[in-house]
């Protein structure tokens, strides 16, 4: 998916992650990640941020949770929207600021007491059950937290996995309700997803739940609550923070442009945000018919992957697709033409959408790119903890 893009645009990455593994410094599985390149574009978004009037809580599910990025990154957007309560845990003990908990995965109720005692800005509900749960516990702590309502997604925008929230139709009760919560101040209203890029094009574009978060902005105005905030996530990159700002978001929620990998950026390699990470594994064997069988454990299911760079002989070879309900264990490529193409031992370079949280994988940060001297700084798991 991305292949295309980060040869053009980082091929230092490119030429190092092989040289990494043809060494022997890193194992087949890896996710080599760009620091500079991820600090950077951390940079970037902060200032078009800034320009728009737009405030960005990061998110890093997709970078496996790691330290070394989160340091990076927080160095230019300070705070964190959290996916869940580890990711959660990981920012916290790496010093960024809590921005919004419970983002897409309510806190457990018994890790409220913990995690309010960082004293988050908010704290995305999905329901009343909740914010009362999230009112109990900072009213033991002494004080009123700050709290965003999710609301219930437009009928076929809503992934499987991810549902819930109020819905628009019952705003009103819900608001009512929550009001008399002695522990909560209802502060604004989120959606997931609220841009999406288009299919053809690349170009983030609201999705309905963008106009259902003003609709709801609109409906507790009226009941007396001020200076609202909208957090309107999904796609936060450099092409869509006007977006955002146009339609009245206040907050923006960077992933995939940290690393340069939105849908956007496999279309349009002149994007701003530089590619920022390349997936490594090698061949293990190969089939019968002529298939290179590549190692696995970090394919993604939503990955949308074309091809892979075999560097000993700098073929590109199509990769296979494959069903997500099946393990990983290997990938197939077509079969080359020439059969000592592809050996087994040889280093495999891909480039595609992943979320690493949810992989086997290693993460493998590389510094020093922008300066021309790469160093690997560390080895990691999927979820951050240093090997």
């Amino acid at each position: 998916m991305f292949l295309d893009t980060l040869l053009t645009r980082n091929p230092e990455l490119v030429d190092t992650a092989a040289t990494l593994h043809r060494r022997g410094d890193i194992p087949p599985d890896t996710y080599v990640m760009d620091l500079d390149a991820v600090e950077a574009n951390a940079a970037l978004l902060a200032a078009g941020a800034e320009r728009h009037g737009l405030t960005l809580w990061f998110v890093v599910k997709q970078l496996g949770r790691n330290p070394e990025l989160i340091r990076a990154v927080a160095r230019h957007i300070p705070a964190f929207a959290a996916i869940d309560a580890p990711e959660a845990r990981t920012l916290h003990a790496t010093g960024a600021r809590a921005g919004n908990l419970g983002h897409l995965v309510q806190i457990p109720h018994r890790a409220l007491p913990e995690m309010l005692a960082w004293r988050p800005e908010t704290v995305t509900v999905f329901d009343l059950a909740n914010a009362r749960a999230v009112s109990d516990a900072a009213r033991a702590l002494g004080f009123r937290q700050d709290v965003l309502i999710r609301l219930e997604g437009a009928e076929g925008t809503v992934y499987p996995g991810q549902e819930g929230g109020v819905p628009l139709t019952v705003l009103d009760d819900f608001a009512a309700a929550a009001e008399r919560l002695p522990g909560v101040r209802i502060a604004g209203v989120t959606a997931f997803p609220c841009v999406l890029c288009d299919r053809e094009t690349g170009i983030p574009q609201a999705t309905p739940n963008f106009e259902l978060l003003v609709k709801a902005r609109e409906l507790l105005a009226a009941r007396g609550h001020h200076d609202l905030k909208l957090s309107a996530p999904s796609a936060t990159c450099m092409a869509s923070l006007p977006l955002l700002a146009e339609r009245g978001a206040t907050h923006g929620e960077p992933g995939h442009s940290l690393t340069g990998t939105t849908p956007l950026h496999a279309l349009d390699p002149h994007q701003p945000e530089k590619p920022a990470y390349v997936y490594v594994t090698e061949v293990a064997h190969t089939l019968a018919d002529g298939r290179p069988a590549l190692f696995g454990g970090g394919f993604y299911p939503r990955a949308h992957i074309g091809k892979a760079l075999l560097p000993r002989t700098g073929t590109l070879l199509p990769v296979q697709d494959a069903p997500a309900e099946n393990i990983d264990y290997y990938r197939l490529l077509d079969p080359p033409a020439d059969p000592g193409t592809a050996r087994a031992g040889d280093t495999a370079l891909l480039a595609f959408r992943t979320q690493i949280f949810v992989t086997r994988s290693t993460v493998a940060v590389v510094a020093g790119l922008a300066s021309g001297k790469p160093r690997l700084t560390g080895l990691y798991d999927a979820q951050g903890r240093a090997l």
